[in-house]
C-alpha cells in the first residue's frame, strides 16, 4: 500500500481543495489516519474506491467518537503599567508579565471509516470526518453510496452518537427504539433514573431501583 503521504498527495491531485489532513497515532498500534473535509468527502471516497492503484473497495467498519468541549490554558505576554517609587518619586513604569488565559475549544463528533482493498489485498486506510459541533451542526455526508456495507454501521453511529448522515438511504435507529431520547455513547450521557427492580446479580442496579422507588414514594 502507498504511504499516507503518497495517498494524501494522490487525493489532493484528484480532488482539488480536498482539505486532507494527516492525523498521527502515537500509540503502539501506530494506526494513523487522514481527516477529510465533509463537503468533499463523497468525491474523495469515490476516488479511493475507483483509483486503479488504491482500489479501496471494502469498508469494514464505521464508528463514532465524541470529543467534549475542551478548556485550554494559554500563557500570553501582556504589558502592564505599574506605579513604582524610585528615589522617593512615584513613576509609571511599563512592564511585561506572563498571564494565563483560558478559552473553551468547542467539541465535535467524528465518524471514522476503516477501508480495505480486496482487489489489491491492502489496508486498512482509516479516514475521518468531523462535525461542526456537538449540538446543532452534527451533519456529515453518508458514504453508503460509495461503500454499501456502511449502511447499517452509519445507522448505529447515528443512533448512539447522534451524527446525522445526509444522503443515507434509510437513516433510523437500529439499537434503541424510535422516540428514545439522547444518544447512549455520548460521553456526557446520563442514564435515566427510571429503573424497575428485576432479579439481578448486579447490586448497583438493585440500589438504583430502590432509590428510584423511594423517590417515587413506592
Amino acid at each position: 500500500m502507498k504511504t499516507f503521504e503518497e495517498i494524501k498527495t494522490a487525493i489532493e491531485a484528484a480532488v482539488p481543495g480536498a482539505g486532507v489532513e494527516f492525523v498521527p497515532n502515537p500509540s503502539p498500534s501506530a494506526q494513523h489516519s487522514i481527516r477529510v473535509a465533509p463537503d468533499r468527502a463523497i468525491e474523495i471516497a469515490r476516488f479511493l474506491r475507483d483509483d486503479s492503484e488504491l482500489a479501496f473497495d471494502f469498508c469494514s467498519n464505521v464508528t463514532g467518537v465524541d470529543w467534549l468541549d475542551k478548556e485550554i490554558s494559554e500563557k500570553v505576554k501582556v504589558k502592564r503599567t505599574v506605579t513604582k517609587t524610585v528615589d522617593g518619586v512615584e513613576q509609571s513604569v511599563e512592564e511585561t508579565a506572563d498571564e494565563t488565559r483560558k478559552r473553551v475549544e468547542p467539541g465535535y463528533l467524528e465518524a471514522v471509516y476503516h477501508l480495505f482493498s480486496i482487489a489489491k489485498k491492502h489496508g486498512p486506510l482509516v479516514i475521518r470526518m468531523r462535525t461542526g459541533n456537538r449540538t446543532d451542526r452534527v451533519e456529515l455526508p453518508s458514504l453508503t453510496p460509495i461503500w454499501r456495507g456502511a449502511e447499517f454501521q452509519e445507522r448505529e453511529v447515528f443512533d448512539l452518537y447522534g451524527i446525522v448522515f445526509k444522503g443515507h438511504p434509510d437513516l433510523r435507529r437500529i439499537l434503541m427504539w424510535e422516540g428514545f431520547k439522547d444518544h447512549p455513547m455520548r460521553r456526557d450521557y446520563v442514564d435515566p433514573d427510571d429503573y424497575e427492580y428485576e432479579p439481578t446479580a448486579h447490586d448497583a442496579v438493585l440500589k438504583r431501583a430502590q432509590a428510584h422507588q423511594a423517590a417515587a414514594g413506592k
